[in-house]
């Protein structure tokens, strides 16, 4: 049987420094060639081009993104060559293109269809919690298309509006909602698009997923050692010139009004870079605004992983690792290396190609 191993949980946690190990440590090959994993990226701000520091990517100055010969190298859209492993899922698509679950998944089971045929394990890692339920899962209404017209109808509707229209033909979808959908008019306007698209037609459940087996490893931390390392990120990347970052990406035509731009990380900078690039302010100026984003980026981040936890906890298939308990990383690897060890190497199948 074929199989995922999935890392995650919240930001800052150390999931693709564990992903780049566990990949070594999985391998046969006792000098450490010949990795036996790579890794796929799970998190829904990594997918665009450009956007390297405020994502996260962390990607060394020497790796080379490389993109596999033929019509297939196409679908699976590169990867990051890093030391001796693969990273898939960064730079799947431009900063001022609109990018869909429905889209990473046609490109993430590509990817891994094609580790397995290669005789190796893909680690599936990231924090978009979304992202990993729909490769592990699947989500049967990501395959529902836009409804243009009906999107065109509703764009000056306001969020209390949007939710009653939910609630009059999907109550139960209105009912599931959190507080943080119930106030995002897109999330509001695809429900309403779903809720309508399921009155009128029948989903088929996709069975696909079945066929291989799953190891999901979380990673959590204490909240307050949690926000300490996040804020040292946050400090870490303005650090290695995030401004300057934005601005290459607004001189190729990028705007506020991009999906790309409201990912966590950029969103907090518009007020910031729209108030400088109409008046001259001083250095001194400039610095104390610089700290309030980087506050005010710290605090939604904070909030990103408290939302992330909420997400991961409710599936009880993830086996949870503290990262400040001596050993953890011990206990990783040895439960993964068992895991991969129980049902055989990977299928007769996959060995033949």
């Amino acid at each position: 049987m074929n199989k995922l191993l999935v890392i995650c949980g919240p930001t800052a946690t150390g999931k693709t420094k564990l992903a780049l190990h566990l990949a070594k440590e999985l391998t046969s090959d006792k000098k450490g060639l010949g990795l036996k994993g790579e890794l796929v990226s799970a998190d829904s701000r990594q997918i665009y081009k450009g956007l390297d520091i405020g994502t996260g990517k962390d990607i060394p100055k020497n790796a080379k993104f490389i993109v596999p010969r033929g019509k297939r190298g196409l679908k699976l859209g590169g990867y990051y060559q890093v030391g001796q492993a693969k990273i898939w899922g960064y730079d799947l698509t431009g900063p001022k293109q609109e990018f869909s679950v429905a889209q990473y998944v046609k490109i993430a089971d590509e990817i891994i269809k094609d580790i397995w045929s290669r005789n190796k394990i893909p680690i599936l890692v990231g924090g978009t919690g979304l992202y990993i339920k729909a490769i592990v899962d699947g989500i049967p209404t990501i395959s529902i298309s836009k409804n243009i017209r009906l999107r065109k109808s509703l764009e000056k509707k306001k969020r209390a509006e949007l939710f009653e229209i939910l609630a009059r033909i999907g109550p139960m979808k209105a009912a599931a909602m959190n507080y943080s959908d119930k106030r995002n008019p897109r999330r509001l306007v695809r429900a309403i698009e779903v809720a309508q698209w399921e009155l009128k037609n029948k989903l088929k459940e996709d069975d696909s997923r079945k066929r291989f087996s799953t190891l999901i490893i979380g990673l959590k931390i204490e909240k307050r050692v949690l926000v300490e390392r996040i804020n040292k990120r946050v400090k870490a990347r303005v650090e290695m010139g995030l401004e300057k970052e934005i601005e290459r990406l607004f001189k190729q035509g990028v705007t506020w009004k991009h999906q790309s731009m409201e990912s966590l990380g950029y969103k907090q900078w518009k007020d910031y870079f729209e108030k400088y690039s109409s008046l001259k302010m001083t250095i001194p100026e400039r610095k104390i605004d610089r700290e309030k984003v980087m506050k005010k980026w710290e605090k939604e981040e904070g909030r990103y992983s408290k939302k992330q936890m909420t997400w991961f906890r409710r599936d009880k298939r993830i086996k949870w690792f503290d990262i400040a308990s001596p050993g953890w990383q011990k206990n990783v690897v040895k439960l993964a290396k068992e895991w991969y060890k129980s049902e055989g190497a990977l299928n007769s199948d996959a060995k033949k190609n």
